[in-house]
């Protein structure tokens, strides 16, 4: 990945990086607010060996000696011996295990002193258990190093640097925990995007399709909230999808120069990317350029032409292969003559084998015949077979691919389909593309409000805007 890509990724998955991180900086503050508070008071003591009548030799022998067992005297500062007379003298209601857990004992290096810590939920408690266990400390280390038969010890413990109250807790550490949980919360919201990212093998730029099929797509369709309640676009000169589909019969046109295709079927690798408002709109662009055009729906399991074009699927395909009606009885021209279409009719048991059947050959044949263009809307080729015997007896395929939900897999294995069945892929069609205002490798669409469209999310160039003075 480069840097645009990962730009693209940050602007894609924006809501989910800054919604992992608020979760972490409230996690934080709210592990921070349940924390109870915790104070820490430190008493110094100063470990010294007797030297009285000695030379200075001794002396100074006595001081290292002194900061050789000033690292011993810290280990035994949370035992029974230092903590039990603490408990008892300050009536605690608490084990010398427990109160360990509390209590640590430090010397700063080539010193002879010893820091005693105590942490406790009360400040004032805490400086006394400290000075408590301060005193109580050297008088264990004096017991300990005085000699069998004397009475007093060379080792002298004083406190030096009694604890006082602390004024503010020592944890939790509110600014301290939100921080990190504001560096956690980000850390964990970009690793999520990217992995996200990585994970998604869905189709989302023309390197993609290019890749896969090994051509550029012919045509990219922007995506439209309203193209639910609105399929047939291209009946709206002004909007940008309608320019996608005029984009695209241009460049169908060249999909092979030496023999143009006139029949061509419509086809998606799985159901949902939008191939049926697709060859709607691609068959009426054509019709709005002068050409003869019929539209034959030949989706024979889930036929949705007659809907979309509000008009009766009751006689069609199916009719006209059994020899129930003829072809101009089936046939019916749409908006005041614009086309013909040709709906699915009654639902057979056997879509493949009619499709793939003789008759199904002849009517293709008289097709080309009467009109200029034959438009196929195809069921998809994942699922069924119909689409790969119907695209076999056509000039060639148009795959049309969902951005955002159509895998490369199923691309990929979409694309063999038709191969394996004999069948030429003319080219692809990417709908569904998000519109950007500013275009990054693999938005296809955000030049669009140079020209003066407007965009169909809801949004109007600003070239719009400055026309009409808003």
């Amino acid at each position: 990945m480069d840097l645009r890509d990962y730009a693209r990724v940050l602007r894609k998955r924006w809501l989910s990086i800054l919604v992992i991180t608020v979760l972490g900086v409230g996690i934080a503050g709210l592990i921070t607010y349940l924390s109870p508070k915790q104070y820490t008071a430190e008493a110094q003591t100063f470990v010294a060996i007797s030297n009285a009548g000695q030379s200075s030799a001794d002396i100074l022998s006595g001081a290292t000696f002194a900061q050789q067992r000033v690292k011993s005297y810290t280990q035994i500062v949370d035992s029974p011996e230092v903590l039990q007379p603490v408990i008892t003298q300050l009536n605690l209601n608490t084990t010398p295990q427990a109160l360990a857990k509390n209590v640590s004992a430090t010397s700063p290096l080539d010193t002879v002193l010893i820091l005693v810590d105590v942490k406790d939920g009360s400040a004032q408690q805490a400086a006394d258990i400290a000075n408590a266990v301060a005193k109580q400390l050297g008088t264990v280390v004096e017991t300990l190093e005085t000699p069998d038969g004397a009475t007093a010890s060379p080792v002298k413990v004083s406190l030096t640097n009694p604890a006082v109250a602390p004024p503010a807790p020592s944890s939790p550490r509110p600014l301290l925990n939100l921080a990190l949980g504001l560096l956690i919360g980000l850390a964990l919201g970009l690793a999520y995007a990217f992995i996200r990212e990585s994970l998604d093998t869905t189709v989302k730029s023309v390197d993609d399709v290019t890749q896969i099929l090994g051509a550029a797509p012919i045509g990219a369709v922007p995506f439209d909230a309203r193209a639910k309640d609105q399929p047939l676009v291209a009946l709206d000169q002004k909007a940008v999808r309608s320019e996608a589909f005029r984009s695209a019969r241009t460049n169908l046109a060249f999909a092979n120069v030496d023999k143009p295709p006139q029949v061509v079927v419509i086809t998606s690798a799985v159901a949902g990317e939008g191939k049926t408002t697709s060859a709607c709109n691609l068959a009426i662009t054509m019709a709005q350029s002068g050409q003869r055009v019929v539209l034959v729906e030949c989706d024979l399991r889930r036929p949705r032409v007659a809907n979309y074009l509000e008009i009766s699927g009751a006689v069609g395909v199916t009719n006209v292969l059994t020899g129930q009606v003829t072809l101009d009885e089936a046939m019916v021209m749409w908006n005041r003559g614009q086309m013909a279409v040709l709906t699915s009719g009654l639902l057979p048991p056997n879509p493949s084998e009619l499709l793939g059947s003789r008759q199904m050959a002849s009517l293709l044949d008289e097709l080309r015949t009467r009109f200029d263009a034959v438009v196929i809307d195809a069921p998809p080729l994942l699922p069924v077979t119909d689409g790969a015997v119907i695209a076999h007896a056509a000039d060639g395929a148009l795959m049309v691919v969902r951005h955002g939900k159509t895998t490369r897999e199923q691309l990929e294995r979409a694309s063999e389909v038709l191969d394996q069945a004999g069948a030429v892929l003319l080219g692809s069609v990417v709908n569904f593309v998000p519109v950007s205002r500013k275009p990054y490798r693999g938005d296809y669409y955000g030049y669009y409000s140079t020209y003066g469209y407007e965009p169909t999310d809801g949004r109007r160039s600003r070239r719009s805007e400055s026309k009409t003075g808003s």
